[in-house]
């Protein structure tokens, strides 16, 4: 059974020090309880960087045939709208050139510029165009403002017009909110970060988010649009019923419920996080047609990928195959096998 993963997370030092070199310019002194924890993520570094004998050994031992490659977050908030038009156009033109010397093994997402809307949108249907990309990925907000604001949305019309889906990541969270809600004096500044970060506050921040979409209508105005949301949907689905029951499509100016936006338009992946409930849980909720398989790599290593979703007995062979390859080669626009 063949096997594509669709968060799985690549840079190169150019394009971290083109970042960098804005950042450093135009930035506070980092949170000392991010910088703690950011330190000990250093270990990815080379397999974050490394599209060859690392990444692909990796893929063989789990028995991955594709990956679909995304920067996380290339091109920081700090960097100005034109540069940062330049410096995604470098990555995605980078990104494009990788993928092509094994186009067998990877598929990539676009990353956009941001500062500029317009231009984000151009870009990413130059790389579905040019480069057959398979959709975009953004990594949490922007100068704190999220996706649902009206400047943003002729990224997700150009989105829905290409057929091609916005992938949603974490990213840190505002200071205000974390200092806020995950620092206590009666643990430490690391634990802190941690929990502000990829422990929890991150995924809080993107549930939010996908929320915040839905509330603003779009799905009204693009009845094609599709999203993809990892870890298990960053929460939103547990509490779907609840918010059925609290905010009406009356109170909302909303055609449906919540819930039926969500089922329709949301594809949802494991991240990497290998839990049988949650597994259960999501395909019932939403059906196996709408479960993409991803690892979440480098930053998740360790686990049985492949065998965790084949040994999962409370799906068909048919359900698996859905979740394994062809709902990634249906909405992605990837090749099946010959």
């Amino acid at each position: 059974m063949r096997l594509i993963t669709v968060e799985e997370h690549f840079t190169t030092q150019e394009i971290i020090d083109e970042n960098n070199k804005f950042s450093e310019q135009n930035s506070k002194p980092q949170d000392p309880k991010l910088a703690e924890f950011y330190k000990s993520m250093v270990f990815v570094g080379k397999a974050l960087t490394d599209c060859d004998e690392m990444r692909l050994a990796f893929m063989n031992s789990r028995k991955i045939d594709m990956q679909v490659l995304s920067y996380t977050s290339p091109v920081s908030d700090k960097v100005p709208a034109n540069e940062a038009v330049r410096i995604c156009k470098r990555a995605n033109d980078i990104l494009a050139q990788k993928i092509q010397v094994h186009h067998d093994r990877f598929a990539a997402f676009a990353t956009l510029p941001m500062a500029d809307p317009q231009a984000a949108a151009d870009e990413l249907e130059r790389c579905v165009c040019e480069y057959n990309f398979c959709g975009a990925l953004l990594a949490g907000q922007f100068q704190g403002h999220f996706y649902d604001e009206k400047i943003f949305l002729p990224i997700f019309e150009r989105a829905a017009k290409l057929d091609v889906p916005i992938s949603f990541h974490p990213a840190p969270i505002n200071p205000v909110i974390q200092n806020y809600y995950y620092t206590s004096p009666e643990y430490s500044s690391f634990i802190a970060g941690q929990f502000a970060s990829a422990g929890f506050g991150w995924h809080i921040d993107v549930g939010i988010h996908e929320l915040r979409l839905i509330l603003s209508g779009i799905f009204d105005k693009l009845p094609n649009l599709k999203l993809i949301a990892g870890h298990w949907g960053e929460d939103i689905p547990a509490y779907l019923d609840r918010i059925d029951y609290i905010i009406t499509p009356e109170s909302a100016g909303l055609k449906r419920k919540v819930s039926d936006y969500y089922k329709e338009h949301f594809y949802i992946t494991p991240s990497g996080i290998l839990s049988p409930m949650q597994f259960e849980y999501i395909v019932k909720l939403m059906g196996a047609e709408h479960v993409i398989w991803a690892v979440d790599y480098p930053y998740i290593r360790n686990g049985n990928f492949y065998d965790f979703l084949v040994a999962a007995d409370f799906l068909t062979f048919e359900q698996k195959e859905l979740i394994a390859h062809k709902n990634a080669e249906r909405i992605l626009h990837i090749k099946g096998e010959n």
